[in-house]
């Protein structure tokens, strides 16, 4: 047993060294790491630090001109939406305009085109008919004093030529 008790000991002794190894390996991993961490903190210090703190800078001085970059936005906004409702309100008023006076030219030519149309009509009554039934006349006229004075030749085959009826519609081109 006592034999028994020295491989106990023995063997805990091992295993407290391994342990004491271990131990050993992980600080001297968590202190290469810690070195390393600290150079990336150092670098981020003396890098980043001053490029937040020059950006903070450029904002601070950008912030004023920003804002009234902003406000003289909206006042141009507030304008420039002023000067298109005007626009607007001239456009319609153009349109509007421009459709009346287009209804009032249709109206002029719809007026003036029934007056040419009474005025044919009365030149027509007033003086075509007349001229035609005194054309109707004077040719009724015409024959029976050709026929009085002179009919006897034409039929046996005299020089004069016929006489041929010049049509109505041909008097007045």
């Amino acid at each position: 047993m006592d034999k028994l008790t020295s491989v106990f000991i023995l063997l805990t002794g091992l295993a407290v060294m391994l342990q004491a190894g271990i131990l050993l390996a992980m600080y001297f991993a968590m202190r290469k790491s810690t070195a390393l961490m600290e150079g990336m903190v150092t670098e981020v210090k003396t890098k980043v630090v001053p490029t937040i703190a020059q950006a903070e800078a450029l904002l601070t001085e950008i912030r004023p001109k920003l804002e009234v970059i902003t406000e003289n936005l909206q006042v141009s906004t507030a304008v420039l939406r002023g000067q298109i409702q005007r626009v607007d309100a001239a456009v319609n008023d153009a349109v509007d305009r421009g459709r009346l006076q287009i209804i009032r030219a249709d109206e002029l030519m719809s007026r003036t085109l029934d007056r040419v149309e009474q005025t044919s009509d009365m030149v027509h009554n007033t003086v075509i008919s007349p001229v035609r039934q005194l054309s109707g006349l004077i040719q009724g006229i015409t024959t029976a004093l050709e026929f009085l004075f002179g009919g006897r030749g034409r039929k046996n085959g005299g020089s004069r030529e016929e006489r041929r009826p010049v049509p109505q519609d041909e008097m007045f081109i």
